[in-house]
């Protein structure tokens, strides 16, 4: 079943601009598997009819719409778009839009290494060499895949292909890994920090540290349902086989004239016995399309690089989990603080209370009545007595609020209302 490619946002440019943009041509570097790159200007319509997309898969590689990490597996053509890198893949070359920035120059560049270490995938008819008075058997022959096997060795060579999607998953896959690490790095020791001392300037730096990780998580996460789609649907990984298809084209062609200069002197007797095996030929045709396909190479390279996700992911799992752990410390930092003041609430207003209770014995004292304490002394003697009197009553007031404020504070602390 074929996949549409599904955009997440897409950024709408002016109407005139995307006018111009739909016909204009685009800058594209071509690398072929065999002979010199080149840079080349092709229009939308020449690139279907080279790959035979259709126009809704160039989109994915539009630099005004926004497409997260897709691979998409055609007839013809792989297109592919994974963290900045952008191409289109076909059995003989890879058409790369020609924008001049370091990450695609670094791609080109592992591009270049990758296709110039590895020899020359293209079909061989060289026969099978048996070498039998050394007893050692040697083979070198190529299979309808493109895929050469050594005969030193059971080192085999992937399809052009299967090259280029290597080079941009491991670009892909490296450049998030890196990014990673340096997220990483910041993020464990702005987390300590901020567990140690909570203020504004730590929070806002944890802030921009969680915005790049859940981004970062977003298109690590999409990188790996594609690879998983594709390793749960054998159907799309055959599509992927594209020198494989190109070689049973040609053996199909050539089958089919054969066929037809066999049969044109074959009697009439026979179309009457091939009648016959119709039924069985038909029961067969329909048992062979649910064989399942030979993907064990893309099988084996995309668990690869499954795997390899995967552990960026987790990584980035872990630095979740212990922002979130942090940010559970915190709280429980700031609502033991706040009980604190709840508490020193508390004892304030007992003690505000207390205080009261001593005014209102002040209040007492200070209304105008005439008692013996009031009066002024006719001698000596009565007012070192009226002299004791008032300190014995201040000194009395104060006590029993201290008294009333501690009987206070205990029954709160035997009822562990405070703590």
């Amino acid at each position: 079943m074929e996949r549409r490619p599904q955009p997440v946002a897409a950024s709408v440019a002016p109407a005139t601009g995307r006018r111009k943009g739909a016909a204009a041509s685009r800058k594209w570097m071509v690398v072929p598997a065999v002979g010199e790159e080149r840079r080349v200007e092709f229009g939308k319509h020449q690139i279907m009819k080279m790959t035979g997309l259709p126009g809704r898969d160039l989109r994915v590689l539009d630099p005004v719409l926004s497409y997260p990490s897709t691979i998409l597996g055609r007839d013809r053509a792989i297109v592919v778009r994974l963290q900045g890198v952008k191409a289109i893949i076909t059995a003989t070359e890879v058409l790369v839009p020609d924008h001049d920035d370091v990450l695609l120059a670094s791609f080109l560049l592992d591009l270049r290494s990758r296709l110039s270490l590895v020899p020359d995938a293209a079909p061989s008819t060289n026969p099978a060499a048996d070498d039998r008075g050394n007893g050692m058997e040697q083979r070198d022959q190529r299979n309808v895949s493109g895929m050469a096997i050594s005969g030193a060795g059971n080192a085999k060579i992937l399809p052009f292909e299967f090259k280029v999607l290597e080079v941009c998953l491991e670009h892909a896959c490296k450049d998030l890994e890196s990014q990673t690490r340096s997220l990483e790095k910041e993020a464990y020791p702005a987390l300590d920090k901020l567990g140690s001392k909570v203020s504004t300037l730590n929070l806002d730096h944890v802030r921009n540290l969680k915005s790049r990780m859940v981004d970062l998580s977003g298109r690590v996460q999409k990188i790996r349902d594609e690879l998983e789609h594709l390793l749960d649907d054998d159907m799309d990984m055959s599509e992927m086989y594209l020198t494989r298809k190109l070689s049973f084209q040609g053996f199909s062609g050539s089958l089919s004239r054969a066929d037809s200069n066999k049969y044109a002197s074959v009697d009439h007797d026979d179309d009457r016995e091939e009648e016959d095996h119709d039924d069985e030929t038909e029961s067969g045709r329909e048992s062979s399309v649910y064989v399942k396909p030979d993907i064990e190479e893309l099988e084996m390279l995309l668990e690869a690089y499954f795997v390899q996700i995967d552990g960026t992911l987790n990584t980035l799992y872990h630095i979740r989990e212990y922002a979130d752990d942090t940010e559970d410390y915190i709280n429980i930092m700031l609502d033991e603080k706040q009980n604190q003041l709840l508490q020193m609430g508390v004892m304030l207003t007992t003690a505000t209370v207390v205080v009261t209770a001593g005014i209102v014995v002040v209040s007492l004292f200070g209304m105008n009545i005439h008692i013996d304490l009031m009066k002024d002394p006719e001698t000596p003697e009565m007012a070192r007595m009226s002299n004791m009197y008032f300190w014995e009553t201040t000194f009395g007031t104060v006590a029993g609020c201290i008294a009333i404020y501690l009987l206070a504070i205990y029954a709160g602390r035997k009822s562990k209302i405070l703590q």
